[in-house]
């Protein structure tokens, strides 16, 4: 179990699901990881879906608004990096060639966020945590344990990302493995040849799961679409792409039985 109280800055630290149907994506993910629910008012019929796993919080999800649609951003996960100061890391992201599409705004009492565009093209939140830290499960079966970019330009990403969050990069030929406080999270790989150009960089969240293969297969039972895999990535585990029967993209990971 891997319950937490406060994260680190520079951690991927809140997944949350912008769709365009609610009620059938929380049914997706609930009857997929086993998650607990807890509706939250957001305004009038408007609800927020909090994930949960022993009445923790894990994640969550919200219908896309009029104005998300209409720039026609696909449903979608959120990826959330906890910091210091949301204000301090909009400028700093701004001096280091980030756009901002929502820039710092309270959400209530739970915390401080912004909406940034990194210089490749990925959106990401950045969370300043006052009442809720974002996640307090992580890296275990049901809860988020890997964060990954895929991007038009790595180079120009990893310069972006070591700068404003300090990660520490891992290479290898193919891929790029960063570190926050010395624990591998992140990952980050150069967009496919094969990938349609209209697809901009993006980030996807990878949840664990006992056992790939059968999560794969409930997965599909309950509409979803499996993308790549099951396959083995040597020595570390085994995943999963899909996209939920809305369209919103994400990995499902077992990691390797330790010897």
């Amino acid at each position: 179990m891997a319950d937490f109280s406060s994260h680190t800055p520079g951690t991927f630290s809140w997944p949350e699901l912008a769709t365009t149907d609610q009620q059938a994506a929380v049914a997706f993910y609930r009857g997929l990881f086993g998650w607990e629910l807890n509706d939250q008012p957001l305004g009038p019929g408007e609800t927020y879906s909090m994930f949960q796993m022993r009445g923790k919080p894990v994640g969550a999800a919200y219908n896309m608004r009029p104005e998300e649609r209409q720039t026609g951003a696909p449903p979608h996960w959120n990826a959330y990096v906890t910091v210091v100061s949301a204000d301090d890391a909009v400028k700093k992201a701004e001096s280091l060639g980030a756009k901002v599409f929502a820039p710092p705004f309270d959400v209530m009492d739970a915390g401080r966020m912004a909406v940034l565009q990194d210089p490749t093209g990925a959106v990401f939140e950045v969370w300043q945590a006052n009442r809720s830290i974002g996640a307090q499960i992580l890296n275990e079966p049901g809860a988020l344990c890997w964060t990954e970019l895929t991007t038009s330009d790595t180079k120009a990403a990893e310069a972006f990302y070591t700068a404003l969050f300090g990660w520490v990069p891992k290479h290898s030929p193919e891929y790029t493995e960063f570190s926050v406080a010395g624990t591998p999270s992140i990952g980050m790989m150069a967009k496919p040849p094969q990938m349609p150009a209209h697809i901009p960089s993006y980030w996807m969240p990878y949840f664990q799961v006992a056992n790939c293969d059968s999560s794969t297969a409930k997965a599909k039972e309950l509409g979803g679409n499996v993308m790549v895999g099951p396959q083995d990535i040597p020595s570390t585990g085994r995943f999963t792409i899909v996209s939920d029967p809305q369209g919103a993209v994400f990995a499902l990971f077992q990691f390797a039985e330790k010897k």
